[in-house]
């Protein structure tokens, strides 16, 4: 019943939109958050504190949820409690700290135009895991017209800055990837326990090291008010919600048609950015990016086929 109502493609699209909107209105949301708990732009202890806030917030969530939903959260053997705390250390913890770090060493454009390397890691990893997520030539173009919608909105002028830097660009890279390694592993997970669990215990676990970290490198955060209270909520519950819908579409469906969605994340982002702060980026350039995701999404998710000797051939 779930397989089917997970595998079809409308809900697929519907989930995938959701998240895709909640991780981009992320962009803005951190850059208010930074100003109303007045976290300057070097200050990158507090700026972790911060995310490990938002995902012990997040994870404590969806916890509670699994419990009203009468999950079993605390029934699981020491194997399953260490491919959890993996999964926290990894999608949440490592993935964060390195991007948060290299966004501070390189321009916001880059950052985000990078970040998008990681549909291409993850369907490179799916090809080498699974024997039913081919690269196919779809899946290459598909990419490769998504990723340049996801270039496209995000240079203007001289906005990608001087020369690649490890400490900046490359921590970046390694963060997409720790990340596309991980929610690789997170689907391996979501085949043998609850959904809810896996996404509750990630969130949490990884937030809870990154506000130790935080807070042992010296990070701080004040101002606390009802609009900081509110916004830190609104963090907590954009990556409950999308970090659930996401996993259950990577549990039922192959991570080559989801992660190509991931290209809507940034274009989502420069959207929400130009309404909440006053950016302005409503121009031709932005439309033709968001058709060139939508287009590169088709061709991944496209499935065209012939009938030969009574038999459906995929091609």
């Amino acid at each position: 019943m779930y397989k089917e109502f997970f595998e079809n493609r409308k809900i697929i699209l519907f989930f995938a939109l959701i998240s895709c909107i909640l991780w981009g209105s992320a962009y803005p949301a951190i850059k208010i958050g930074y100003d109303i708990f007045q976290i300057e732009t070097s200050n990158i202890e507090s700026k972790i504190l911060f995310a490990g806030y938002r995902f012990v917030l997040a994870g404590l969530m969806v916890l509670t949820l699994a419990m009203f939903l009468k999950k079993s959260i605390f029934k699981m053997n020491k194997k399953q409690l260490l491919s959890l705390v993996i999964l926290g250390l990894t999608q949440t913890s490592l993935q964060y700290a390195f991007f948060y770090i290299g966004l501070s060493y390189t321009t916001g454009v880059r950052g985000a135009i990078l970040n998008g390397t990681g549909t291409f890691f993850s369907i490179i990893i799916a090809h080498f895991l699974y024997k039913n997520d081919k690269i196919s030539i779809n899946k290459i173009i598909g990419c490769i017209i998504g990723f340049i919608g996801v270039v496209l909105v995000n240079v203007t002028g001289n906005s990608l800055g001087s020369g690649f830097t490890f400490k900046g660009d490359g921590l970046i890279i390694l963060s997409t990837f720790i990340s596309s390694a991980a929610t690789i592993y997170g689907k391996n997970l979501s085949q043998k326990q609850d959904t809810f669990i896996i996404t509750g215990y990630q969130l949490f676990i990884g937030g809870v090291v990154l506000t130790v970290c935080g807070f042992s490198l010296g990070g701080s955060l004040t101002n606390f008010n009802l609009q900081s209270i509110s916004l830190l909520i609104y963090m907590g519950l954009l990556s409950a919600i999308a970090f659930c819908l996401w996993t259950l579409l990577l549990k039922y469906n192959k991570v080559g048609k989801i992660a190509v969605f991931n290209f809507l994340t940034p274009v989502f982002g420069s959207i929400l950015s130009a309404i909440f702060l006053n950016e302005n980026i409503f121009n031709s350039k932005t439309i033709i990016a968001l058709i060139l995701v939508c287009i590169g999404i088709f061709l991944v998710n496209s499935e065209m086929s012939i009938v030969k000797n009574n038999k459906k051939i995929q091609v």
